[in-house]
């Protein structure tokens, strides 16, 4: 793996964890973090699959260390970068990473999150308990990622990391 990769996966979690301190939608019954969302479309399109569950791996442990995510952080994540960054690889569409995250979030984590919870931390809740505040937050992060990246896309410096990175 080369400097250039990781140095951009530090500043992507460093991102995401300082993003998470700052910007938060309260939900109801949980607080959405947005910004992870956004990091994982933007991961997807920059670093491909690994690296940005990887990225999406590390936020969650940090923001469960620095109590800004609980342990539904790291389905929640993971889930939604692998989603993002699969369907970016084989399509190449940003807008389509952006559904993958809401998918691989909103939908598939929130129903995970579900036995996951009751496991890890003792709480029995309904089926589709999560799904708002997971499609909320995946939702408007996805929107934010897919802005930004295609912002970027259009920096020499993004245009440098693509050709080596991927």
């Amino acid at each position: 793996m080369s400097i250039r990769k990781l140095t951009v996966m530090a500043l992507l979690i460093a991102i995401a964890v300082a993003g998470s301190t700052f910007i938060s939608i309260p939900t109801g019954i949980a607080r959405a973090y947005p910004v992870q969302h956004a990091i994982n479309v933007i991961g997807a399109i920059i670093l491909g699959p690994v690296p940005t569950i990887v990225v999406a791996f590390l936020t969650a442990i940090i923001r469960i260390l620095t109590g800004t995510g609980s342990l539904l952080a790291i389905p929640g994540s993971v889930i939604g970068a692998l989603c993002a960054a699969l369907t970016y690889k084989y399509s190449h569409k940003m807008w389509l990473a952006g559904i993958g995250e809401v998918v691989g979030t909103g939908i598939l984590a929130s129903l995970i999150a579900v036995p996951y919870a009751k496991l890890l931390i003792g709480t029995s809740v309904a089926a589709l308990f999560f799904m708002p505040a997971f499609l909320t937050s995946s939702t408007v992060g996805a929107i934010l990622g897919v802005a930004v990246a295609s912002s970027l896309r259009k920096t020499v410096l993004v245009k440098h990391f693509k050709s080596s990175l991927y």
